[in-house]
């Protein structure tokens, strides 16, 4: 192995360090008001954000001069770690109920989510198995099955929560990394057929997740209901215009728009900021997608590399699907803006896993 360059990716710091700023200044717009009003602090969410965005870079400069393959190493003990996590937070009394979903573990406000947890586990341990069995991925019982298998029981834990959100990024970076090791084509696009059928009996299976589909494909036919979220989201896009209402401005976030400082900042940001705005900050995840698919390339081994696909894959994955949803593309799903939406499990793991694909990238050839 080559020795480890001097710096990491410069151009990465420079993306995550703006994004994360920007989405302290938005965590603390957009959630002032609803503050104010439920614990009579209109800095209540950005004091405890800025406390786990000072965790996140500590964890980040942590990894970012730890040696990635010591993940190699400990990839099956920290998966299995999580998949106790994750049938802990399902015994009652013990998992903590927030959203409609028993999801997380902790006292009082301050918690935990195993789900947030399973996703990097499960990058770590693919980019292992998968780089340690590169001749048998082309062989669909021997090489494909296995992961799939461990991918599944994954989902399903967190789907008993229930938190499809979570559940869907963990699967999509996943479907990546077993892309980009070498599994075939014809066997990935049988598996996206029958996980779209997987999906569809998903949502019949629960009225709520029905209910959603129908307020994405018509949310007028339930505005107060079903079709809520989406209705107010595009209320604070709209008038948002070419360059914004301005910072602070926003009118959806009196009370209007639900969730405004978590799933539905985006929409705060184009309210207050506008296209000029929301194009900025997409350019600069394009950016930070760019330096880890960079990363993924040049990095001297193809554990690095898969594990350098993966964390990239969280962040593109839940990118899309999250801005997907607030500008009505897709349903309404609880996910989460990279390094912008407020939350303390979701920032500090991310970090995390951004240190180590920073510490890739200072081994790239």
């Amino acid at each position: 192995m080559p020795k480890a360059r001097t710096a990491p990716d410069m151009w990465m710091i420079g993306a995550v360090l703006l994004i994360m700023a920007a989405g302290l200044v938005m965590v603390y717009s957009s959630s002032a008001v609803l503050a104010l009003r439920e614990y009579g602090d209109a800095f209540y969410y950005l004091k405890r954000q800025l406390l786990f965005a000072a965790l996140g870079i500590g964890m980040m400069i942590f990894m970012a001069g730890t040696d990635y393959r010591v993940w190699k190493k400990y990839a099956l003990a920290v998966l299995v770690v999580c998949f106790a996590l994750l049938v802990i937070v399902l015994i009652p009394g013990v998992g903590v109920v927030r959203g409609g979903a028993r999801s997380w573990l902790g006292i009082g406000s301050f918690g935990i989510q195993p789900s947030e947890f399973m996703k990097l586990a499960m990058i770590i341990f693919m980019a292992k198995y998968l780089s340690d069995r590169q001749k048998e991925i082309a062989v669909f019982t021997r090489g494909l099955l296995p992961p799939l298998a461990i991918m599944g029981c994954a989902f399903g834990l967190i789907m008993l929560q229930p938190d499809l959100g979570s559940g869907a990024v963990m699967v999509g970076a996943t479907m990546l990394i077993i892309y980009a090791a070498g599994a075939r084509l014809l066997h990935l696009g049988a598996l996206a057929g029958i996980g779209a059928a997987g999906l569809v009996g998903l949502i019949i299976a629960e009225p709520y997740r029905m209910k959603r589909i129908t307020g994405f494909l018509d949310p007028w036919q339930d505005p107060l209901g079903s079709g809520y979220q989406i209705i107010q989201s595009l209320y604070a896009i709209g008038p948002g215009g070419l360059i914004g209402l301005g910072l602070g401005e926003s009118r959806q976030k009196y009370s209007y728009l639900p969730e405004p400082q978590t799933d539905f900042i985006f929409s705060i940001w184009a309210e207050e900021l506008g296209f000029i705005g929301g194009t900025a900050l997409i350019l600069l995840f394009l950016v930070l997608i760019w330096r880890g698919l960079r990363t993924a390339i040049t990095a001297p081994d193809t554990f690095g590399s898969l594990l350098a696909v993966g964390i990239t894959g969280i962040i593109a994955v839940q990118v899309f699907i999250n801005i997907g949803v607030v500008i009505g593309l897709l349903p309404v799903t609880g996910i989460t803006l990279p390094l912008v939406s407020y939350g303390g499990s979701s920032l500090t793991l991310l970090l995390t896993a951004l240190g180590i694909l920073l510490n890739i990238s200072r081994y790239s050839r």
